[in-house]
């Protein structure tokens, strides 16, 4: 399980909604932060074979913590900064071209 470091208790910053749970948050987390520290540890399916995938650089590097935030598929959880209210959703297979 991941958890924060530190042992101090920074302000809250809100709550995102993950697939229908309510997933606090704390200030300046990243929405691929908030969701490893809830215990969420799968953010999308593979296109190809759909194993289950997470975060692995959370530097914006590797795009294995691709989530649908608000509607809008494939956003880098690890560098989306989490926001009060926000509708985050497991990316799905692959994307259909437009």
């Amino acid at each position: 399980m991941f958890r924060h470091l530190d042992g101090s208790r920074p302000e809250p910053g809100g709550i995102l909604i993950f697939e229908g749970r309510d997933v606090p948050f704390r200030a300046g987390d990243s929405v691929a932060a908030a969701l490893l520290a809830a215990g969420v540890v799968d953010f999308r399916d593979h296109p190809v074979d759909r194993a289950p995938r997470g975060p692995f650089c959370l530097m914006g590097v590797c795009f294995e913590c691709l989530v649908e935030i608000d509607g809008r598929a494939n956003r880098q959880g690890c560098l989306e900064p989490a926001r009060d209210g926000m509708i985050v959703a497991r990316s799905r297979g692959a994307r259909r071209p437009a």
